[in-house]
């Protein structure tokens, strides 16, 4: 094939050689390289130095605001103590909404109750407040367990007291 091609081109070389480019194509490549190109401007070393610089102060400032605007949470401390936490959570919860329907028989004892499970949910929130700027963080999650430990063994107790109560009651009225 390539030989056909080539004799093709020998054969009618002259008839390629005596037409050229038309006249209004010269005169277009003609204008275009009167025309003055404008030369790209570089940027220099110290133009990219300083975005560089720029670029980096900025990441650093979007992250020191971010890490100061977190709240450190048990989870991020310890992650079995963070599952322990919402377990405690769960039950104390669960078992507050059983003492408040058993507790309608004894109002005084759900008072105390309510009083003494107020006191430790403030030093549970005075715990969480330490944690965000304490260097000791392992120390006072533990605290902080051992705080929802509490609550719940006292929750156990007054269901306990308030059971035995309507118990009593229900015994003397026969």
């Amino acid at each position: 094939m390539s030989n056909k091609l080539e004799d093709y081109v020998k054969e009618n070389k002259k008839a390629f050689d005596a037409k050229g480019p038309s006249d209004q194509l010269w005169e277009k490549i003609s204008a275009k390289l009167d025309q003055k190109t404008k030369p790209k401007k570089a940027i220099k070393l110290y133009q990219w130095m300083s975005i560089a610089v720029v670029l980096a102060l900025s990441v650093g400032i979007y992250f020191t605001y971010n890490k100061a605007s977190r709240t450190i949470e048990v989870a991020d401390v310890n992650s079995a103590f963070g599952k322990k936490e919402v377990h405690f959570a769960s039950l104390i919860e669960e078992k507050k909404d059983s003492l408040q329907v058993m507790a309608k028989g004894s109002p005084v004892l759900y008072g105390k109750f309510i009083i003494d499970m107020s006191i430790l949910a403030t030093d549970y929130e005075a715990l969480k407040k330490q944690l965000q700027t304490s260097p000791n963080s392992a120390l006072v999650v533990k605290a902080m367990m051992k705080n929802l430990e509490i609550q719940l063994q006292i929750i156990d107790q007054q269901l306990l007291i308030i059971n035995q109560v309507n118990q009593y009651k229900k015994e003397s009225t026969i």
